[in-house]
C-alpha cells in the first residue's frame, strides 16, 4: 500500500469526504493548511450532496488543479493551462471511472449506498484521481510540492 492510499484512508477514517481528502492531500504536499477550504470542499462530496451530481473525486480533483493554476488574488492571473488541465482530468475520469461504472455521478458509481458506504467503495478511485491530478500538474510545469 503506498503512502497516498495510507494517508487517504487515515483522512477517510476521520470523517473527511472524497473532495475534502483530495484538497487536504494537495495542501499537505504544499506544506499548507486551510481548514476553511477543506470545510468548503464538503459541498462537493457525494455528488454535491444528492448522489445525482458529478462525483466529488472529479470535482475535488479539478479543485486541486485550480489550487495550483487558478487566480487566487487581485495580483495574480490564472494559468492559461488550467482549462486544458481540467479537461484532461475530466476526460481521464470519464474513461477510467465512467467506463467501469457507466457514468461519473455518484449514483452511477455507488448506487444508493449513501455517503458513509461510498467511502469504502471509492478509496482507490480517489487515490488514483489524486495521483492523476499530480501527474497533470507536473506535465504542465507545476511543482506539486509547492
Amino acid at each position: 500500500m503506498d503512502d497516498t492510499l495510507i494517508r487517504l484512508m487515515a483522512l477517510g477514517g476521520k470523517g473527511y469526504y472524497c473532495s475534502q481528502i483530495l484538497i487536504s492531500l494537495a495542501l499537505e504536499a504544499r506544506g499548507e493548511s486551510n481548514p476553511g477550504l477543506v470545510r468548503a470542499m464538503a459541498g462537493l462530496a457525494y455528488g454535491c450532496g444528492n448522489n445525482r451530481g458529478t462525483c466529488g473525486a472529479l470535482t475535488g480533483g479539478t479543485c486541486v488543479l485550480g489550487l495550483y493554476g487558478g487566480k487566487g488574488g487581485d495580483h495574480e492571473t490564472a494559468s492559461e493551462k488550467l482549462p486544458a488541465m481540467m479537461q484532461e482530468l475530466a476526460d481521464w475520469f470519464a474513461d477510467r471511472v465512467g467506463g467501469i461504472h457507466g457514468g461519473i455521478t455518484c449514483e452511477a458509481i455507488v448506487g444508493d449506498a449513501g455517503p458513509e458506504a461510498s467511502r469504502q467503495t471509492c478509496g482507490a478511485m480517489v487515490a488514483e484521481t489524486f495521483l492523476k491530478a499530480m501527474e497533470i500538474l507536473m506535465l504542465n510545469g507545476f511543482e506539486p510540492a509547492g
